[in-house]
């Protein structure tokens, strides 16, 4: 599977999924004068709820659906007498549909990634979008050469904080990640985007399903040179690979492939640092900045 990103292209919404955006716009506006009449910053009530300000921002702008649970917890804590509440049929409602529309070259891949019990990511130059902030994805995007248009970055941004979703859903899936050490050093979208950035994979962290680990740069062997990619387990089905590369993507599923990718992961985890020590270096990153 190998096309040019310059042909890319997204499905326009049909009238369930216009309609579907409204909804969880409407929501995300229910939220802001909810909280703006408690007197607090989206940072204050994430603090509160237990979530970033960076997913508080987002809901509000309609840009992420809100899970259950963040409703449930922000009409109790905001007194908003059920209104939050009342929402959350029709918003999972939505979330059933598929609102976010990928762009063609991955759709195989986000099926497989929506329905996966098991996640592995190897980064070697940038942090796997599963775990990025909506600050870090609208920067890389801004970036990118030949320039996208506003409105296909605002797509792909609404559609990677959408995929965020399964780290938090029930049953979530086992998400592991190795980063190199340079990719948390590089200060991508600037100093403010890059601490909260930081603090973003330290929180993620913390969930009993993600598992994260740094590759030091003076490692002297590194299983990793050949290049980044993941390994997805589907549930019932067997692990897959998958690579993206300058304007090429493939969906791994020879068997003998996919254990050499499984081995080679293996090996790179082992000469990761230990997750405490990848929590323990991030955390003295932050403490530089």
């Amino acid at each position: 599977m190998t096309v040019a990103e310059t042909q890319e292209s997204y499905e326009s919404y049909d009238d369930d999924g216009e309609l579907s955006s409204d909804l969880i716009r409407a929501v995300g506006k229910q939220l802001k004068v909810l909280r703006e009449r408690a007197g607090l910053t989206q940072r204050e009530l994430g603090d509160r709820l237990g979530y970033s300000e960076d997913l508080i921002s987002s809901v509000e702008r309609g840009r992420r659906t809100p899970q259950r649970e963040l409703l449930k917890a922000a009409d109790e804590l905001l007194d908003a007498g059920g209104v939050l509440e009342a929402a959350i049929e029709d918003v999972e409602r939505v979330k059933a549909k598929g609102r976010v529309r990928h762009p063609a070259w991955f759709r195989d891949y986000a099926r497989l990634e929506r329905g996966a019990v098991e996640l592995n990511f190897y980064n070697n130059h940038d942090i796997p979008g599963l775990l990025q902030t909506e600050r870090r994805t609208r920067a890389l995007y801004e970036m990118r050469k030949p320039l996208l248009g506003e409105d296909i970055i605002e797509q792909r941004v609404a559609s990677r904080m959408a995929r965020q979703e399964i780290l938090t859903h029930w049953p979530p899936p086992m998400v592991t990640a190795v980063v190199e050490e340079v990719v948390l050093r590089r200060p991508i979208g600037g100093p403010e985007v890059h601490k909260e950035q930081l603090e973003q994979l330290i929180r993620l962290a913390q969930l009993r399903n993600v598992e994260l680990q740094v590759m030091p740069t003076d490692r002297s062997e590194h299983a990793g040179m050949g290049g980044p990619f993941i390994l997805l387990t589907p549930k019932g089905k067997a692990q897959v690979g998958y690579t993206e590369v300058q304007n090429s993507s493939r969906l791994v599923t020879d068997t003998e492939d996919v254990r050499i990718l499984a081995a080679r992961y293996g090996s790179i985890r082992a000469q990761a640092l230990t997750m405490r020590e990848s929590l323990d270096l991030i955390n003295s990153m932050l403490g530089e900045l």
